[in-house]
This record gives structure tokens, sequence and C-alpha cells, in this order.
């Protein structure tokens, strides 16, 4: 809300200077005004629904519903987000994180339950993104969304490992092949993507020549009709909602943190910036119409998202609308064409994509040297959960909490005390200096000298600042043993904020004195 907010000062300042006849022609979308951007769009649309078919068709497996269900997914995923989405040219469809999350729901229970999950999923979505959930993204740090990216190209790459295992020797030829075209291809000429090119050409050749490798039409069989809107075959009670909770939140939880991690990503690649807000609130929308429609909802895809924004050049949301029109237009008019294009060639295309997605500066040896370890830990902890849960999502929470840990150890050592004593010895003034909160504060008790101090004890803080409940305890407790003894403490040099909490803590907390 708040991007939209800001988006409408900025047209209302600017509309001043600007004619009406400018004003229009600023308001129209960039792929109508310059073919060369039109035609981009276009091709990469049509490159993302030739990748997303296979892709979609597996989830559709993992979910344990039909190939079509994970079609129609895709399709009603993307169409929407190109409309109510936060990031432009990123690439929303059925995807394995969700169908993990969805299918002992359909297991156990069925389609119907199913769908009520990802309409359910869906609002929640809506409900926290209205709340601000997309501004936690600015806890993430940077080595965690390295330590994403390469995941990201890891699993990517061995997501095409069974379709390079136990099949017929041309499809290693084919590979090769389509790996080749894509990187020489571009020095001829880049108003064709090479993906594409590399689709068509190895798809002819397989054809013509009759060589039988797998194909897309292997995966299963593609629909022939749009899907239909309508409500989940489902007893609409209590029972039936404390049964889909649990897995809608969930769902909703795992694809707003990949989405959030996508759009974080493309904002990256293309130097621009996207409103998180409304990408939130628009992948709710997208799984609520997805779910009406009977599908099995969906998140970004980062892989496709890669193939559209990195190696297509696509920038707008036509591309992302055309990948879902694309999509349903393929399967249902050219249904037996796409049946035909030989699997070897989408596999060159996604490790061509994984290639391109891993950050090998980041594992280069001169970057591993100047890099402080705390900081190499998170990113590989980030790599070996993704990898090992193939759950982006649980990778992400996981490295983020390491890197919050590593950022306390190395706080809390910056917190020191000296102490200097008067020249007639009757007051000792201890200097702090650093960051006080929970994990710093808990050995400050044992650095004063209760014992041997003089009656008059001075805590100067003017070089400090109290964070937490933890060290005003902390404070309390060294108030308390030296009263114990008889003498007193002065707590001097509290800035505002840390006076504000220190009285309204200090003494109200148990076993502080």
């Amino acid at each position: 809300m708040g991007c939209a907010r800001a988006r409408q000062v900025r047209i209302f300042l600017s509309s001043a200077a600007v004619t009406p006849a400018a004003r229009l022609r600023g308001l129209r979308p960039d792929w109508l005004s310059d073919p060369k951007v039109w035609r981009t769009e276009v091709l990469a649309g049509l490159v993302v629904a030739l990748a997303l078919i296979p892709e979609a068709i597996s989830f559709s497996v993992i979910a344990g519903v039909d190939p079509a269900i994970g079609l129609f997914s895709s399709f009603t995923m993307a169409v929407t987000l190109s409309v109510v989405g936060g990031r432009r040219a990123m690439i929303s469809a059925a995807t394995g994180a969700v169908a993990l999350v969805i299918a002992p729901v359909n297991r156990e229970h069925g389609l119907g339950y199913l769908v009520a999950t990802v309409i359910l999923a869906g609002v929640c979505q809506v409900v926290l993104g209205a709340i601000g959930v997309a501004g936690l993204m600015r806890f993430v740090p940077r080595s965690v969304m390295t330590g994403f990216v390469n995941a990201l190209a890891i699993l990517i790459f061995m997501a095409q490992v069974p379709e390079m295992h136990d099949v017929p020797w041309p499809v290693y030829p084919l590979i090769i092949g389509g790996l080749a075209l894509m990187v020489l291809f571009p020095k001829v000429t880049r108003v064709i993507p090479a993906p594409l090119v590399s689709i068509v050409i190895l798809t002819v050749i397989t054809v013509a020549a009759g060589i039988a490798v797998p194909t897309v039409g292997d995966k299963g069989e593609l629909p022939s009709s749009l899907p239909v809107p309508g409500l989940p075959d489902v007893p609409f009670t209590l029972d039936t909602l404390t049964t889909v909770a649990p897995y809608a939140l969930a769902m909703a939880l795992v694809g707003l943190m990949e989405s959030l991690m996508t759009a974080k990503l493309v904002d990256d690649i293309t130097d621009t910036r996207s409103c998180k807000t409304r990408e939130s609130i628009g992948q709710g929308i997208a799984n609520i119409v997805t779910g009406f429609f009977g599908g099995m909802g969906g998140c970004a895809m980062i892989g496709q998202t890669m193939i559209n924004v990195k190696v297509s050049g696509a920038r707008t949301r036509l591309s992302t609308f055309l990948a879902g029109a694309f999509l349903m237009v393929l399967c249902i008019v050219f249904g037996p064409i796409v049946s035909g294009i030989p699997m070897a060639a989408l596999v060159a295309v996604m490790v061509m994509v994984a290639f391109g997605t891993f950050d090998r500066h980041s594992i280069a040896p001169k970057t591993l040297r100047r890099m402080p370890a705390g900081e190499i830990a998170v990113m590989v902890i980030t790599v070996i959960v993704v990898v090992a849960t193939h759950n982006l999502a649980i990778g992400v929470v996981a490295g983020t909490l390491t890197a919050m840990v590593v950022f306390a150890k190395r706080v809390a050592h910056l917190a020191d005390v000296t102490a200097v004593t008067d020249p007639d010895g009757s007051t000792v003034v201890y200097r702090i200096t650093g960051e006080l909160f929970f994990a710093s504060s808990n050995d400050l008790v044992g650095r004063f000298d209760y014992a041997g101090d003089p009656e008059k004890v001075v805590i100067d803080l003017s070089a400090a600042h109290i964070w937490d409940a933890s060290s005003v305890a902390a404070l309390d407790a060294i108030e308390a043993k030296y009263a114990r003894r008889g003498k007193t403490v002065e707590i001097t040099g509290l800035n505002d904020p840390s006076a504000d909490l220190h009285g309204k803590l200090t003494g109200e907390l148990a076993g502080g004195h």
C-alpha cells in the first residue's frame, strides 16, 4: 500500500510540468511504444511457457494430482500476477515447494480439501501482506541471499539430473548441442532468445531424424480445454477449516518467502525496486483465483524467472502475462507439437540457467580469504539446509537465524568495562562502552569488584546503549550486590532512549534486587 501511495505522490508532483499528451504517453507501457521491447517480451514469454510445461507436470506428480491441474495453476498464477503483482517480469506458477506442503492434504483428504487449502492460503497471504510481513525482508542479510542464490542454482541443476540418468545415448549430444547453441548464438544476434532457438533446432532435429528420446509428452497428457471456475467440493464447516488451516498457513509462509526472495533477486539483477507489499497481497489474490479454478496454487518460480529476466531480457508485465497465456495456447492448440519437444532441449536450457545463476565470485579463493568466517558459515549453512530439504524457505530461515547468532556474538564482545579510582580512594568510576543487550550484559555482573571497591561507585554509560530488559536487570543486580555491602551506586551518562528504558524497568524485573 505504501508503494502505491509513494507512486501517486511522484505522479502528482510531476504532473504540473507535463502536458496531457505527454502524460498519456508516460502512462503507456514500454512494450506499446517500443517494438524492440515488445519483441523481447513476447519471445521471453514463449520461452518461459515452454519451460513451464514439464515443470508444472512434474510438480503435479509431487502433489498427487492430474498434470492438467498443475498446468492450469501455472496459467492462472502467471496471468493474475501480471496484473496484481508487485514485481514486474517475475514468473509465478505451480512450484515444488508448494506441492510438497499440500501433497499430504490431497493424499489424506482428497482434491476438494487441497483446493480449499489453496484458497485459504491465498487469504492468509493477503492478510500477511496487508499487515506488513514484506518488511521482514530487510532482516535477510547479504550472506543469506548469496547462499539462497547458490542453493537455487544447485537445486535447478539437481532437478535436471534424473532427465540425464538411464536415458538413450542421443540425449547427451542433444544436451551438449543445446548448451553450445545458447553460448554461441548470442554472438550472432540477440534479437531472438538463444533458449528458443535451441529448443526449436533440437526439436526439428529429433523429429526429422526420428530420434527416439524422452519428450514433453512423456511427462503427462496436456489439457485440451480451459479450466472452469467453481467452489471446492468440501463441507463448509469448522471441522474443514481446522483440517486445512495448518497446511494453508504453511503454504502461505513458504510461498511468500520464496516469492519475496525472488523479487529481491530480480530487483538486484534489473537495478529496479519492486513493491514487496503489493507482491505479497498479489500472491494471495493469485492463489485465491487459482483455487477457485481448481488449481494447486503456487508462488514465484525462480528458475523460470531467471529465464525470463536474465536470459531473455524481459522487464515488463507483458512477459509474465504471455508466459501464462502461451502456456494454455501451447497445450490446447499446439498440444501434439509441444508434446514432441525433446526433454533434452529443456534440460539444456535449465542447466544454462543454473550455471548463470550461481554466484561464482562468492566461492573464489580471493573472496573467501577476505570474507569473515561468520559470513562464510552463514552462506554455507543456507546452501546445505536448502539442498538437504529442497525447501528454499527453510534454508533462508536457518541462514537468517545463524546470521543473527553470529551478529549477536560479534557485538557482545564489543562491550567493555574499565575502572578508574579517584586519588583520594573515595570513589571508583566504571566506564562501560559498547552495546548492552542480552548477549553482552550476561557477563557484565562479574566485571565489578564488589568487596574491594570504595563506598561510592559510579557507572558511566555515556559510551554505551541499553537495548533490552536483560541489560536493565544486569544493572539492577549490580546495584543490589553493592547495596548488600552498604555501598551506593550512581548510574550516569544515559542517552535518552536508554534512560527511558531504564527508568521504566529498573526495580520492576524479578530477581533484580
